[in-house]
């Protein structure tokens, strides 16, 4: 009685070849797929969810703060507008999404704006981050760039 064991490696060409199209991946176009995907998710965080990343309800502005904020202009409307300001960035090893806007940072970590007289503060409005739903959308579109990428011939 006996047991042998075949080894096959006709496959081993093939993978080394996939393997090798991971040493050069074309990384700037999957930096603006996830650019454009977390911009979008932010731009829906702002305008239509209306909350924060992990799922709660921002505030809703103080009376006080509603009186004098710009022209009565929301996030969502008029010149200097916190959605339309939201990008992002491709770096070699990175993307960097948000807004270039002044007021950007108090909407996110809420505070008292230097500008508002009296006591009345901003709430935060967390409206950088990724929610779960985020997270796996991201992963799948990098699963597709990969399986993309190592099926090109």
């Amino acid at each position: 009685m006996s047991v042998s064991l075949r080894t096959d490696f006709s496959d081993v060409d093939r993978l080394q070849t996939r393997i090798g199209r991971l040493a050069n991946p074309d990384r700037r176009a999957l930096g603006e797929q996830l650019g454009s995907l977390v911009e979008s998710q932010t731009r829906r965080r702002i305008s239509e969810d209306q909350e924060s990343p992990d799922g709660v309800p921002w505030a809703p502005w103080t009376a006080a703060y509603a009186k004098r904020r710009h022209g009565g202009h929301s996030l969502l409307q008029g010149e200097g507008n916190l959605m339309d300001s939201i990008g992002f960035d491709v770096q070699d090893d990175h993307v960097e999404v948000g807004s270039n806007l002044i007021y950007a940072r108090i909407h996110q970590e809420g505070g008292e704006p230097d500008m508002a007289p009296g006591p009345a503060g901003i709430p935060a409005r967390p409206y950088l981050g990724f929610s779960q739903d985020n997270l796996a959308e991201i992963e799948a579109v990098a699963d597709r760039w990969l399986d993309r990428h190592l099926e090109k011939s």
